[in-house]
């Protein structure tokens, strides 16, 4: 797999990004739009997001600043390991 390092594809790829959960949220809400939905989606996207900035930096910085993880994978296994 290729690493991105110039900043000008990393803010392409983020753009992407935007446009993709835009589009997949715009075609949620289309199939069913209510109030309530719109809602539940915005909510569910703020907790996945909140997740993934307990998991990347909140872990790292305070739980166990010495451990490296590349995705959830690792971190799941990480996790598991710890508890035995």
């Amino acid at each position: 797999m290729v690493v991105i390092k110039d900043p000008r594809w990393l803010k392409v790829k983020g753009v992407l990004f935007l446009l993709l959960g835009l589009l997949a949220a715009g075609l949620l809400l289309g199939q069913a739009w209510s109030w309530q939905n719109a809602l539940l989606l915005a909510v569910a996207v703020w907790a996945f997001c909140r997740f993934y900035y307990f998991a990347f930096y909140v872990l790292h910085h305070y739980a166990d600043p010495d451990f490296k993880y590349a995705g959830l994978l690792d971190l799941m296994k990480y996790l598991l390991r710890v508890r035995r």
